[in-house]
C-alpha cells in the first residue's frame, strides 16, 4: 500500500519519540509505558484501520489452560470499565459502520476496525479501556466457552482440519506450537476465570502491544489522541515473560493416520524450518513458488495436471520460534497415498540434486508480485500484513520481504532444499477415508 507525502517527514509529539521510518511508514514509542505505534497514512480514500497487535498468542500457553489466548479474545468483547451494557464495543462501532473483528494464532492476538477517520477517536478509547478494565466475568466466560467450543468441534468435523492438527502435535513434543491455537477441548471447557485472568495481567500491557494505524490520518492528531487515551494505561510492574522451550533436533521421521469417515483423501508432508526472521527464509518462500505456487509450479504439473490430485497448497509457515514447512495434497479418487507421497518425494529430491533455474524463480515470482501487491491494497490489508511481520518480531519485513526474494539465487533455493527437506526432519500424515456406512 502506497504512503501519501504528508508521511515524507516524521511529527514531533511530546510524550512521544520517533524510533524510525521506513517506505512511508513512521515508529514511534510512547515514553510513559512504552507503546508501539506505526502509522501509514494514506489519503486515497476517507478511511481508516486501527489495529492492536498483542505480543502473545498460544505459544505462550501450557498445558491446562491452552485455548486460553483464543477465550480471552472472545472476551475481550464482552465488556470493560467504560463499554459495557448498552454502552458496549459492538454497539459503538455498529452504530459508525465499522467492519472489525479480532484474531488469535501461534504468536499474536489482534483486535482491529476499519471505519471512517470521524469515529476512529472513539474506537481509540475502546481498546485503551480494555487493555487493562476488562470485566472478566464468569457468566461471560461460560457463555463464550460454549461459542468456542463449537468452533472446536467444526473443526474436528473437517477431516483435514483434524489432521493438520495431528501433525503439528507430532511434529512438535516439547515447544509450546504443540498445541492447537484452539486449545484441547477439556482446557476450553474448564479453565478458570482466574486462569483466564492470571493470563491477562501477564500480557495485556501497553508494552507488549503495538498500535498499527492505516489510512486516512493526520499523524500528529493520532499520536495525540493515542497519547491522550493510553498515556494513562501503565507499563506492566514485571517484565513480559519469555518463552525459552526449544523444540529438541528430531531424530527420525514421524508418521500419522487419521481414519474416519469422508470423501477425498489426503497426504500431508511437513519439514521442520527455521524462524520467520532467519536468513534462510527468503530462499524458502521461493522454494514454496517453486513447488506448488501457481499452475506452472512442479507440484501442480506432477499431481494435479497428470488427474492424481485435485488440489495441492501448503507453504511455509513464518513464525516467532522454529516452525514447519508444510505440504498437502488432496488426492483424486483412484489415487494411493503411498503414490503421492512417493511423487512428493521425488520431486523435492529432484529439486535438491538438480536445483533450478534463474529463468524459473523469475517465471514464479511475477505472479507474487502481483498477488502481494493485491494483498496490501487497502487498509485493513496492509495492517493485517503489518501484524504478522510483527509477531515475527520485525515490522519492516512488511517492506523487505519482496526485495528479499528477488535476490534468492538458484543455489539458495538448492541449498535449502537440501539442508530442510530431509526424511530425519519429516513428518508425514494421511487422512484415509472409511465409508460411513
Amino acid at each position: 500500500m502506497a504512503a501519501s507525502a504528508a508521511s515524507a517527514e516524521p511529527v514531533k509529539v511530546n510524550g512521544f519519540t520517533h524510533v524510525k521510518s521506513l517506505d512511508g511508514i513512521d515508529e514511534y514509542r510512547l515514553d510513559a509505558n512504552g507503546l508501539s505505534v506505526l502509522l501509514l497514512p494514506n489519503h486515497a480514500a476517507p478511511v481508516v484501520t486501527f489495529q492492536m497487535t498483542y505480543r502473545v498468542g498460544s505459544r505462550n500457553e501450557v498445558t491446562g489452560s491452552t485455548g486460553g489466548t483464543h477465550l480471552l479474545e472472545h472476551l475481550m468483547f464482552m465488556g470493560s470499565t467504560h463499554f459495557d451494557g448498552e454502552n458496549n464495543v459492538d454497539t459503538y462501532l455498529d452504530r459508525v459502520g465499522a467492519g472489525f473483528n479480532a484474531t488469535t494464532s501461534l504468536d499474536r492476538t489482534n483486535y482491529y476496525a476499519t471505519l471512517p477517520p470521524a469515529a476512529l477517536d472513539g474506537y481509540i478509547a475502546i481498546e485503551a479501556d480494555r487493555m487493562r478494565g476488562l470485566l472478566l466475568r464468569e457468566k461471560d466466560r461460560q457463555s463464550e466457552m460454549t461459542v468456542v467450543r463449537n468452533e472446536y468441534e467444526r473443526n474436528e468435523n473437517n477431516p483435514n482440519g483434524a489432521l493438520m492438527k495431528l501433525m503439528w502435535a507430532t511434529a512438535f513434543n516439547a515447544h509450546p506450537y504443540h498445541h492447537p491455537v484452539i486449545g484441547w477441548r477439556s482446557d476450553i471447557e474448564k479453565v478458570s476465570i482466574e486462569k483466564l485472568r492470571e493470563f491477562y495481567d501477564t500480557f495485556y500491557w501497553p508494552n507488549n502491544a503495538t498500535v498499527t494505524v492505516v489510512g486516512d490520518i493526520d499523524s500528529a492528531q493520532v499520536l495525540a489522541s493515542i497519547g491522550d487515551k493510553f498515556g494513562k494505561v501503565p507499563r506492566s510492574p514485571h517484565a513480559i515473560p519469555e518463552v525459552y522451550t526449544t523444540e529438541p533436533d528430531q531424530q527420525g521421521e514421524r508418521r500419522v493416520t487419521l481414519r474416519r469417515a469422508g470423501e477425498t483423501g489426503t497426504v500431508m508432508m511437513a519439514y521442520k524450518a527455521p524462524a520467520g526472521l532467519d536468513k534462510d527464509i527468503p530462499a524458502l518462500n521461493v522454494l514454496e513458488l517453486v513447488l506448488q505456487g501457481g499452475r506452472s509450479a512442479r507440484l501442480q504439473r506432477a499431481l494435479v495436471d497428470t488427474s492424481k490430485a485435485v488440489a495441492v497448497s501448503g507453504g511455509m509457515y513464518q513464525q516467532r520460534d522454529p516452525s514447519l514447512f508444510m505440504l498437502s495434497v488432496a488426492l483424486a479418487p483412484d489415487s494411493k497415498h503411498e503414490e503421492i507421497e512417493k511423487i512428493v518425494r521425488d520431486e523435492i529430491a529432484k529439486l535438491a540434486r538438480d536445483g533450478v533455474t534463474a529463468e524459473e524463480i523469475k517465471r514464479v515470482l511475477g505472479p507474487y508480485r502481483a498477488e502481494e501487491a493485491y494483498r496490501r491494497d487497502g487498509t485493513d490489508q496492509a495492517a493485517d500484513a503489518l501484524n504478522e511481520f510483527i509477531a515475527m518480531g520485525d515490522w519492516t519485513l512488511y517492506s523487505s520481504a519482496l526485495k528479499d526474494l528477488e535476490k534468492v539465487t538458484p543455489a539458495d533455493v538448492q541449498r535449502v532444499a537440501g539442508t530442510y527437506f530431509t526424511a530425519e526432519q519429516s513428518t508425514v500424515g494421511w487422512f484415509v477415508p472409511e465409508s460411513s456406512k
